[in-house]
């Protein structure tokens, strides 16, 4: 099963020459030439996709080219980078920051009951202008969301990116294991 899964994705990826006739990536020549980069080897891979999760997580724009520029630096494989960033989208992106959020305060101590009984911080009440016609104060309430998001969003991305290399190590070499016992057993049967 994680063989045709292997396939699949080779299949999938562009190789190195049609990248390197791209106008926007000619630039970039000998470096997408190296084969670690294209390699799905055990380290390659996981950090690789530790990379990309960790970029995706981190910053909310650029993170294709900070992701790919890391993994060329570090040798990791460069489409799981790529394709791992993709950990936030449309559609995880609100719940993610609004995770990181919260683990920010709650790192940082910040009093979660500041705000008023069933005002949620980010709702419409923030974005809404006095009565005088004064919008400074949900300019400084958006301002205090930042330390906490990005305190959050620190830790996310380098837990998540920690983790994910993790399992991806231990599960790739427990893969290995289980199939040279398996050969193993297939042989010690002939």
């Amino acid at each position: 099963m994680l063989d045709a899964l292997k396939q699949r994705l080779r299949a999938l990826l562009p190789d190195p020459e049609r990248l390197q006739q791209n106008r926007w990536l000619r630039w970039l020549g000998p470096a997408l030439q190296q084969r670690h980069l294209w390699h799905f080897s055990r380290k390659g891979v996981a950090l690789g996709v530790a990379l990309g999760v960790f970029f995706g997580l981190l910053i909310p724009v650029a993170q294709i080219p900070a992701a790919a520029t890391s993994a060329v630096v570090l040798r990791a494989n460069l489409p799981m980078a790529v394709a791992s960033t993709l950990v936030t989208n449309p559609v995880t992106f609100a719940p993610v920051y609004l995770a990181a959020y919260q683990l920010g305060r709650l790192v940082l101590g910040e009093d979660t009951g500041a705000e008023a009984p069933g005002e949620p911080v980010l709702g419409p009440a923030v974005l809404s202008t006095d009565a005088t016609g004064d919008d400074t104060g949900w300019l400084a309430r958006m301002g205090s969301v930042g330390k906490p998001l990005v305190v959050g969003l620190g830790i996310l991305a380098v837990g998540c990116g920690v983790l994910v290399y993790v399992l991806i190590s231990a599960g790739w070499a427990l893969r290995v294991r289980w199939k040279r016992r398996r050969q193993l057993r297939q042989r010690q049967e002939r």
